[in-house]
């Protein structure tokens, strides 16, 4: 009888974990700038290299990111702040200039006016 109400009171706290765990995963698209192959490469390295960061995909023709990642661990702003870092802006985040100007020449995207 003890074995079982062992067995029994681990399978429930597997299941709450599991769900606390599939709860924290989210997924967004976020627009960010950029024209090319080169630019998928580098924006994909920087996201990914986020710790909670489980998947990313930049689409080069509506320049949209898609991204799964944990909520307990990370957050849209960190990600944006990542994709700024290594040149290419969003809506909510722009590039410092000097990063922008090191870009290849096939990667210096029409940029959006400042906020």
């Amino acid at each position: 009888m003890k074995a079982k109400s062992i067995l029994l009171f681990a399978a429930i706290l597997f299941l709450a974990m599991t769900t606390v765990i599939a709860n924290a995963a989210k997924t967004e698209k976020i627009k960010v700038y950029g024209n090319c192959g080169s630019c998928k490469s580098r924006i994909e390295k920087a996201v990914k290299a986020i710790k909670g960061v489980t998947a990313a995909t930049w689409n080069k023709d509506d320049a949209m990111l898609t991204v799964t990642f944990d909520e307990n661990k990370t957050s849209v702003l960190k990600i944006e702040e990542a994709t700024a870092k290594v040149g290419h802006d969003t809506d909510h985040t722009r590039a410092a200039d000097k990063t922008y100007d090191g870009l290849p020449g096939c990667c210096q995207y029409d940029r959006p006016e400042k906020k």
